[in-house]
C-alpha cells in the first residue's frame, strides 16, 4: 500500500526540489537557496489571498493567520499596507528574513519527519547539518511532479511560481528536461513573477559582492548549480 504524498508548502517543495538525497545538501549554494525560500514563502502567502504586491512593495490584504504557523508568524513581519506606496520592498525582505525562513522550513521538515538531521563538524570544530529523505521516494516524487508539470506546460500558477522560483536560484538547466527550451520558459516565468525576480535581484546582488552582510551557513560548500561556487 503506497503511503499518500504529504501535503507541502511551495518553501518545503523547493527545499526539496534542490536537495541531493544521497549527500543531504542541495544542489546549489545555500546562500542562494535561502533567497529562494524566502520568496517561496512570499508565494505561498500571496497564493493564499494573504499579501499582494505594489509597485515592487509587499501590501498585507488579510492579516488573520494562516494555517501553517510558520506562515503565520512570516505574516505578521509584514507591515500594513496604508496606502499605494506603503510596505515593505519585496528585495529586501528577501535579504532580510531568507536564512531565518530557510532554517525554519528545515526544522519542520525534520519535525514532520521527511527529513532526517545529521550534525557534522567541518575540520572537527565547526558544525553543520545535513539532511536526507527519511522515506526514499520522497526527493523523486517531488522531482517527478514538478517534471509533469513541464511536459504539460505549467498549467497550474502554483507550478509556474516554482519554476520561476527554480530559474531565479539557477537550477534550471540542472532541472529541466526540455534543454534550453525548458530554461528559457523558467526564465519568462521568473521575470513576470515578482517573487521570483526579487529572490533572483539578491542572488545577483550576492554573486556580485553587493551583499555585505558576510552570511554563512556554517555547511562545508553548497553543490555547483546556482551560480556554483
Amino acid at each position: 500500500m503506497n503511503t499518500p504524498a504529504p501535503a507541502l508548502t511551495l518553501p518545503e517543495e523547493l527545499i526539496l526540489l534542490t536537495l541531493d538525497p544521497d549527500r543531504g545538501r542541495p544542489t546549489c549554494k545555500v546562500r542562494n537557496l535561502a533567497f529562494g525560500t524566502a520568496g517561496a514563502a512570499l508565494a505561498e502567502l500571496e497564493i493564499q489571498g494573504r499579501i499582494r504586491e505594489e509597485g515592487g512593495r509587499i501590501q498585507v490584504v488579510n492579516p488573520l493567520d494562516p494555517a501553517d504557523p510558520l506562515l503565520a508568524e512570516l505574516l505578521r513581519t509584514l507591515p500594513q499596507a496604508k496606502g499605494r506606496r506603503s510596505g515593505m520592498r519585496a528585495r529586501r525582505w528577501v535579504d532580510d528574513f531568507d536564512r531565518h525562513v530557510h532554517e525554519k522550513y528545515l526544522d519542520s521538515l525534520v519535525e514532520r519527519s521527511l527529513l532526517s538531521r545529521e550534525t557534522r563538524r567541518f575540520l572537527g570544530l565547526f558544525p553543520y547539518h545535513r539532511h536526507f529523505p527519511v522515506a526514499p521516494d520522497l526527493v523523486p516524487a517531488v522531482f517527478d511532479r514538478f517534471s509533469a508539470a513541464e511536459a504539460a506546460g505549467y498549467p497550474d500558477h502554483r507550478d509556474r511560481v516554482l519554476a520561476a522560483l527554480v530559474s531565479a536560484i539557477g537550477l534550471a538547466g540542472e532541472l529541466t528536461r526540455l534543454g534550453r527550451n525548458g530554461r528559457t520558459a523558467m526564465k519568462v516565468m521568473r521575470r513576470s513573477e515578482w517573487t521570483a525576480a526579487a529572490v533572483h535581484y539578491n542572488v545577483k546582488q550576492n554573486e556580485s559582492g553587493g551583499d555585505g552582510s558576510g552570511w554563512s551557513s556554517g555547511d562545508s560548500g553548497g553543490g555547483g548549480g546556482c551560480g556554483g561556487d
